[in-house]
Order: structure tokens, then sequence, then C-alpha cells
């Protein structure tokens, strides 16, 4: 079964075909199913709701065979063979067991995990999708973006569904919509190998269903409750040992140690039948609140006007789902799914005197996030190997920020508060504007998607073919607040151009600040900076498949698969600047069941899979984005904004080109607030992004109580999409496929368009590369109603190359990655691909895995989830040998030290690099320490509360090992300065936390 499957199927042999047919019941709903077993012995029900079945075999209308507790798992395939012992042909009379279940899922090809609702209700985990996701093999955390990376690859590259429908993040592709977490049915977890019904990935998937009413009333309710009290301390921030700045050099930078908060959850379900057999309804929800306090400034600004967060979250979330057996051939599904957020925020001053904060309000804001999801699923057994399922959906998203007392008229200042950025005898007033950025009215996204399914069943063939349609349209835009931003800034050499690359000349060519004070060589300036955006854009995607299950013989199955997608991706003006029509991804697999009984599978696969750009990609590259940045130096601050007064601009040289018409503000990308020719936005015959995987695997059961795996997977990228700012383009930022040969349409003085072609060495560029090859292995205990389930997970693997994929992770500064999905700086300029191939941001050697529970009596159980991983490559870079023209400011290239002017020897102003600046490839650095993390649960359903009652008591990161995930990577905070905050730590794990919860679950 595919990814996008909300379904599964229930598969199987007769010892004795003739006359025989396969009953199948749902034991929850009453939903049943009839077909005939083929001539062969033979028998596939596909597209059945998941949950637990009785499958019966019937000979002339009497049951001689019947299997009960059948469970149907999300997109798998469940064996109910019905084969008379010692090889006899008349089967008077078989009773399968319970224990004679098939281990080995042995009709699919993929690579998954699925967590069920027993599983994810017992393991001490956060109540979240992304934590159960990250104990699948291969999965990794990127703190970068708090969102896991599968298999290498960039997290923006991942999908998610939700009852088979496609929730993933419209805007960027990063993160997605979620659900109550009691609400999950099933949770599929999938690393590789997709059947040709799923594409829009060269991630991972991760694949929800819903729970949904019974034959029986069940309802309950639960409330979790995690003190502050109970969190540890959390780990105060250093500034690193540079061996330059021996004031700060290993003191306090960020103060941690008070950022505690408490959070509560209240939930509820009820489901049952409205009409038995026929009409269920499924309801659940739960409120989120979350309250607390942070310092949000550090020493560099040690009397921040606004640097202490009292901060509130409220998160409301609800499922509903009706489920009509119209009959047991017709079934309608209806879901409706809500996940909103509100934060609320008020700031005040902090002082780093004494860590004591006012209690006067001085900024702060209120951000509403989220929206409703609404699916219609219809499913039609038409004849015994005839199905068909049909979905619709829609989905609506808002985004409301509103700065608290925002004030239009006052800029955003940054930088001034920082001493060594201060010019002695010059007072630096204090700012009037507390926000950072403002959004755009009405922002929001909206969704819909339609799909359509047929499956028939032709002798040894499963033929399945389909068709799907996506489209996302995204309202969005930011700027900031007060329309720009000044940048206080100071240099070791006054006499330095700030960046000859972009013809920005020296502070002290303009006077005032730019000549510091008599006996220092250091200048102060600052820059104006405008970064806004504003887009109404939209990507519409279709695609179509084939696939072949072939039953080649009974104990090998071949999987054939073939995908087309096409997609178009269009601007503010509804014209389209990026698509493509035809990316077919053949898809290939193979299981063997070695021994004919489910013990022993070997299976491989190999496959393509494509991902089109997300809609962020128009809203810099497609509409009218202004990003400039103007240099002055100054004498004073104004007393009531604080924004730089008695303002000489630096010279800057336009023969550059790099200027932006009407005065002297620079722009390394030309975004000057112009809208771009759709036509001149991306290369011509623009090839898809798309990824290559193969895969090898075993899976055995090792004796009833044990099964082990092992697996081999290599994936390549093949083909990316990114922009290029490459000096041929003339400045401009254009849509590429990175390390191949590009055409592209250029705009010519009289206006006209132009071809052009461009080898991808005349680019300067070199060839795409990212790789990632893995071992996995595992043990586990199934729990098969048992006492105890557990599972042991080792991957050792690595991950390389010169490009993350879509994102830009190295760039984490302490605010995040680079989220400008598919516009990467990776390939802006040549001078930055040098040195970067090498140990990615996702790759982790080593991975140790190992979660499960223990049912010690019938009151008492406990669990445990342990994740032991090496660290992240570090990377040290600095500014590029040589002051290029066209060349982005900031320790973006893979070298390390002080680059110096970058002019040549004997020229005015030149300044040697240091003696220690070199060549510094990406990840040889060293890397971030191991993490160790441990939780542990007990719970407690005592007898005299009839087994309803449930107490248990969470226990997270028990080591407490709160362990850097990232480093500062630049060296320099400009050509001949060094940085402060090169190696300075960054996300640390979570503090030990304690989690107590209680729940009742009761029947009506």
């Amino acid at each position: 079964m595919a990814a996008q499957s909300a379904s599964g199927a229930i598969f199987g042999q007769v010892a004795a075909p003739k006359n025989s047919v396969i009953l199948i019941q749902n034991l929850e709903t009453g939903l049943s199913r009839q077909v005939t077993v083929d001539e062969a012995g033979r028998y596939r029900v596909v597209s059945l709701p998941t949950g637990k079945y009785r499958v019966s075999l019937q000979r002339d209308g009497a049951i001689v065979g019947e299997r009960d507790d059948v469970v149907v798992t999300i997109a798998g395939g469940t064996e109910v063979s019905f084969a008379a012992p010692g090889g006899v042909k008349d089967l008077d009379s078989v009773t399968v067991s319970a224990a004679s279940l098939p281990p080995i899922d042995v009709s699919s090809v993929d690579t998954r995990t699925v967590f069920n609702a027993e599983q994810l209700s017992k393991l001490p985990i956060a109540r979240s999708v992304s934590a159960a996701a990250l104990l699948a093999p291969g999965v990794v955390t990127n703190s970068a973006y708090n969102v896991a990376s599968f298999g290498g690859s960039a997290s923006s590259e991942n999908a998610y569904y939700i009852n088979g429908y496609a929730v993933t993040n419209p805007l960027t592709s990063i993160g997605f919509t979620t659900l109550p977490f009691d609400a999950i049915d099933e949770m599929q977890v999938l690393t590789g190998g997709y059947g040709a019904e799923f594409g829009r990935s060269t991630g991972g998937v991760i694949n929800i269903t819903t729970k949904r009413g019974t034959n029986q009333w069940k309802g309950g309710v639960a409330a979790y409750w995690s003190p502050e009290i109970g969190r540890a301390t959390p780990r105060n921030n250093f500034y690193p040992n540079t061996g330059f700045y021996p004031k700060t050099d290993g003191t306090l930078l960020a103060y941690r140690n008070k950022n505690q908060y408490w959070e509560t959850s209240y939930g509820a379900y009820l489901g049952g039948p409205l009409i038995k057999d026929k009409l269920f309804l499924y309801l659940s929800g739960e409120v989120v609140k979350r309250e607390g306090a942070s310092v949000a400034s550090s020493s560099a600004n040690p009397q921040a006007a606004n640097g202490y967060n009292r901060y509130q979250y409220e998160i409301p979330r609800w499922v509903a789902k009706v489920d009509w057996n119209i009959t047991d051939d017709h079934i309608v599904e209806l879901t409706g799914v809500s996940d909103r957020e509100q934060y609320d925020s008020a700031l005040y001053p902090f002082s780093y005197s004494d860590y004591s904060h006012g209690n006067k309000q001085t900024g702060g804001k209120t951000t509403k996030e989220g929206g409703e999801l609404y699916i219609g699923k219809y499913t039609g057994y038409l004849t015994d190997r005839l199905t068909v399922s049909a979905l619709y959906g829609q989905q609506k998203l808002e985004h409301k920020d509103v700065p608290w007392q925002y004030d239009a008229s006052c800029p955003r200042l940054s930088g001034n508060t920082t001493a060594v950025n201060q010019m002695p005898g010059i007072t630096y007033n204090p700012t009037c504007q507390f926000a950072t950025e403002v959004k755009a009215p009405g922002a929001r996204d909206k969704t819909q998607s339609w799909r359509l399914n047929l499956e028939y069943r032709l002798g040894d063939h499963n033929l399945r073919i389909g068709a799907d349609t996506q489209e996302a349209r995204s309202i969005t835009g930011t700027e900031y607040a007060g329309g720009y931003v000044w940048v206080f800034q100071q240099t070791a050499n006054k006499n330095a151009a700030i960046n000859s690359g972009l013809g920005v000349g020296a502070p002290a060519a303009a006077g005032g600040s730019g000549l510091g004070v008599p006996g220092s060589n250091k200048g102060y300036f600052v820059r104006r900076q405008y970064y806004t955006q504003s887009a109404d854009v939209k990507v519409e995607q279709s695609s179509q498949y084939l696939e072949d299950l072939w039953q080649v013989s009974p104990n090998v199955l071949l999987s054939l698969g073939l995908r087309n997608e096409q997609f178009t991706n269009y601007n503010n003006d509804r014209e389209p600047f990026a698509s493509q029509r035809n990316q077919w991804a053949p898809r290939l697999g193979v299981s063997w069941d070695v021994h004919g009984d489910a013990s022993l599978k070997v299976f491989a696969n190999a496959g393509r899979y494509h991902l089109a750009p997300p809609n962020n990609v128009a809203v810099r590259g497609a509409a009218a984005s202004l990003l400039t940045q103007e240099y002055f130096t100054y004498t004073g601050t104004d007393p009531r904004t604080g924004a730089p007064t008695g303002l000489k601009s630096i010279p800057v040289d336009a023969s550059k080109g790099y200027t932006c018409p009407g005065g002297n503000a620079v722009s390394s990308n030309l975004e000057c607030g112009t809208s771009p020719d759709p036509r001149t936005v991306g290369a011509r015959n623009l090839k898809s992004h798309y990824q290559d995987e193969y895969i090898a695997g075993v899976q055995h059961q090792w004796n009833p109580a044990f099964n082990w795996g092992a697996k081999l997977t290599y994936r390549v990228l093949r083909s990316a999409i990114d922009d290029t700012c490459a000096p041929q383009l003339g400045g401009h930022c254009v849509l590429f496929n990175p390390g191949v040969a590009n055409t592209f349409l250029m705009e010519q003085p009289d206006g006209s368009l132009k071809e052009v072609t461009y080898s991808n060495a005349e680019l300067g560029f070199p060839p795409l590369k990212r790789k990632y090859y893995a071992l996995d292995l595992y043990l586990e205990h199934p729990s098969r109603g048992g006492k105890w389930y557990g599972k042991v997970e080792y991957t050792f693997s690595r991950n390389y190359g010169n490009t993350e994929g879509q994102l830009a992770s190295d760039l984490d500064t302490g605010l995040g990655g680079q989220t400008d999905v598919s516009r990467t700086q990776d390939w802006d300029l040549p001078q930055l691909m040098v040195g970067a191939n090498g140990l990615l941001p996702n790759h982790r050697s080593h991975q140790l895995k190992a979660f499960g529970y223990y049912q010690l009596t019938q009151e008492w159980r406990f669990g445990a989830t342990a994740v032991i991983a090496s660290g992240r490559p570090a990377s040290c870079t600095s500014f590029y040998p040589t002051a290029d023209k066209g060349l982005y400011t900031g320790a973006y290239y893979h070298y390390c030290g002080l680059a110096g002017s970058g002019t040549k020897p004997g020229t005015p102003g030149y300044i040697p690099p240091s003696a220690d600046y070199r060549f510094s490839p990406r990840g040889t650095s060293g890397s971030t320490p191991w993490t160790y993390t441990l939780n542990l649960n007990a719970a407690y359903t005592p007898n005299w509360a009839s087994q309803k009652l449930t107490f248990r008591a969470d226990i997270f990161n028990l080591l407490n090992r709160q362990i850097a995930q990232g480093y500062v990577q630049g060296y320099a905070s400009d050509r001949v300065t060094p940085s402060q905050t090169y190696r300075r730590e960054l996300n640390y794990t979570a503090p030990r936390q304690f989690r107590l919860s209680a729940q009742y679950d009761f029947t009506l």
C-alpha cells in the first residue's frame, strides 16, 4: 500500500480454493466484505479501514476456518492464509490461533515504522507527532528549524498526511498541521521505498489516521501537568573563548537560568454509533496552555529596554469524524481538524547588573496561527476485484501578528546598545520601537486537493491507477517594524572598505563617526536596511500513477510502478514563472517470502522521487522584493527614536553594478523593490528537484518472541532547484538547476529579452552533490497481547556533499537557519561553493534508539525511551580571500581566520590576512558533542477504579544532559575583525522535566 493511503489490506492463500469464499468483518463497526478465492488459491481485500477484523473461510456456505483479532494497519498488508498441515488439500476445518499471525508484512517493499495508539499512549515521549517520528531509524532532529530530517534530506523535503490529505506547510514546506495527540489511531513513518501513489517528498513521510467511532460508545477525559518546579534549571550561554576579547571571552552572554515555564493540557473524547453498524461519530479535543518567562536579551545589551519576556501560549485543537457505511460496499468518511495557536508576549526592561527586570511593559505582541481542515472520502467496493476511492479536501490557515502599541513612525534599531559598537563621546538614546517585524494584513494560506484511485485484481496482478491535483495559495509578506532598521556597526580599521565587492567604501571617507576617536584605528558607522516582501502567490500540482503488484510466484512479489508529476508556480499577477510537465518517476520493488510463511523476507526497491518548490520561492524571486543596505557615518542619535543623526553617506562605487536607482543603497541581489519579468525569474526548461534511492534489506522472525532486520540505503540527489546570483546574470538572482548548464532569458539595454546559455564551468560552480548511505539494524519484541514491547535500532550513516538541499541550516546563529526554501545562499555565488563539499548539517554517524514498555502487574506499567546520537559536523567560515565584485558581506565562505582587505599588496588600504587564515572545507572543524536522552515513565491503573482510571508520571531527559546542537560558524565580523561569538553554543537540548497526568476512560 502507498504512503498516501489511510487504509490497509488483508491478503492470503487457501490450500483448497474450489468453492472457497473469504468473509472479512470489522469487529468494531460491523463492516463486512466477501470475496471469492481465485483459482490459484489467492485472495486480497484492499482499502480496508484500519482496525480489528475477523477473517473467515467459507466453503460451500459453511465456515471451515476463522481468524479473530486480525489487525489492519495504515498502508500495510496483513497476511491471513488457510493452509492445511501436511499438505492436505481438502480443508475440513482450520482454526487460526493468535500466535500464528505472520510476523512480517511480505506484501510491502517500503521502509516504515508504525506507531499505534497503544504505543503512543504508553511510551514516555512528548505529546507530539515530531517526538514520535524521531524514534524511527534515520530520522534526526534539526535544531535550526525544530523539524526532523529524514535520511539526510533537508527538513522541508518531508510530506505529512492526515487521513490521506496533505497537511504540509503550503508556504515553506517546513512543518505541518497537527491534531489532538490522543486522537491519533496510527502514525506511519516512512523513510524510503514509497509506492508510485506517493510523491512530493525527497525526505520522509508521516502518515496519520485518526480514531473513529465504533459500535460501543466510549469516552474519556485526561489532564496533563508539567509544573515549573519539575523542570531543571536551563544552562546559561557563555561567550566562546576566542582569544581576542579578554573582557568577554568565557563570560556570560545569555542568562537562561530562569527561563522557566509550566504547561497544562486538558483533553476529552467521545465516540460511538449514531446508527449501529451504519453511522459512527468520533469527537476529540484538547487545549494546551503554557505560561512562562525568559530573558530575551544578552549581556551585549546589558540594560535592554525589552529584554525580559513574559509569554503565554494557548493551543486549542479538535477532531471530528463521521463514518457512514451506506452499505458494506459503499463507505463515506468525513473529517474535520482544527489546529490553532495564540501567542501573547509582554516585554519588560532587563538588567544584567543584578539579573532583575522592570515591571513597566515596553513591548510585546499577539500572534494567531492556524485554521481548519475538512476532508471527504468515498470508498466503493464495486466488485470482488474492483475498488474505487475518491477524496476531496480544503484547508484554510490564518497568520496574524499584532505588535503591542505599534508605532510605525519609529524605526527599528539593532546593535546600538552593544558596547563594542558605541563610539566614545556619543550618547546612544533608546529606541521607541520594540517590534522586530510586522506581517502583511490578511496573511493566510489555502489548499484544496482531490484524488481518485482505482484498484483492480487481475489474476496474479493487483493493478492500481490514480490521479490527483493540489492547489496551494499563500498571501504573505513582512517588513521591518517601522519600515526599516538602523544597524549600528564598527570596524577595526576605519580605512578599510566596508564591502569593496559591492562598492561600499571606508567609514573614514565620510568623516564623522567613521574617523573614530584619536589614538584608535576603529571606525563607527550605521547601515539603513530594508527587507520588505509582499505577495499573493500560488502553486498548482498534479500527478498520475500506475502500479502493478505482481505475485510472480507464491513467494515472490514484484512492485512495478510509474508516476508522473506536474507543477506550476505563479507570481503575484498569476503569471507562471516555473513549470514542469514531465517528471517521470519509476518505482521498482521486490519482496521474497523465503520460506513461504512470512517469517523471513528479503526485499529491495529502487525509485525516483520529485519535489516542487513551495510558494515562498515567489516571494523574493518573482515578487517586488526590497532588500537593500545604505551606509552612513553619524554624529549623534535622536532623543525620541534613537535613530542616528548627522548622517553622511559613505561613498559607493556605482560602477560595480550593485547600486539601486536613485541613491547609494546597494543590493547584492538587486532586490530594489520592482517586480521582475516572470520570464526572467527562472532558467528556461527548468528541471525538477529529484532524488534516486536504492534500498535492500531483510526482516526475520528470529523466534516467536523476537524479530530482527537489516537494511542498506543509498540516496543521491540528481537535480535541485535553487537560485543563483552569478556575476554573468548582472547581479539578479534567478532560479536554476545547480551544477549543470542553464539557459536564461536576459534583458538587454533596449528592453528586449535574449536567450543565453551558460555551461556550469562558465557559471563557476561545481557539480551538484548530496549523498546519503546508511546501515539500519533493529531487534524487536512485538507485544501481541503480552506483557511487554520493546525495540532497539542502530543506524550507521554518512550524509555528505555540497548542498543540504532546499535549506541552509549552517546559517543558524541562534535564530534558526535560512528559511528561503529553494532560494538558499548556497549557489548564489561561485565563491560560496569553494570548499562546500563535506559532511552536511544533517549528518550523524551513529544513532542508537531504544523504546518499549513493560506491564509488571495488572495495575503497574513502566516505559522507557533512549536516544543516543553522535554530533553534528561543525565548520569554520570567514570572508573570501579576495574582495571580488559582488561578494556578500559576511563570514559565509569556507575559509577560517581573518581575510584582510582582499586587495593586492602595495595598494592603498591593503591589510594582509592573519597568519592562521586558511582554507577550511565544510565539516572539518570538529562536531558538536554526542547527545544522550533517557526518558522514563510509570503508570498506575488501580483495580479499585475498575481499570478505568490511570495515573502516570513521566520524566524526560533523566540525566539532564543539556547538549549544544550547533555552533556559530562565522569566524569574523568583518574582513579584519574577529567575531566575539565564533563557536558560540546553540540550541541546547531541553532540561530534565517531569509530567504528571490522569486519564479516565468509560463506556456507555
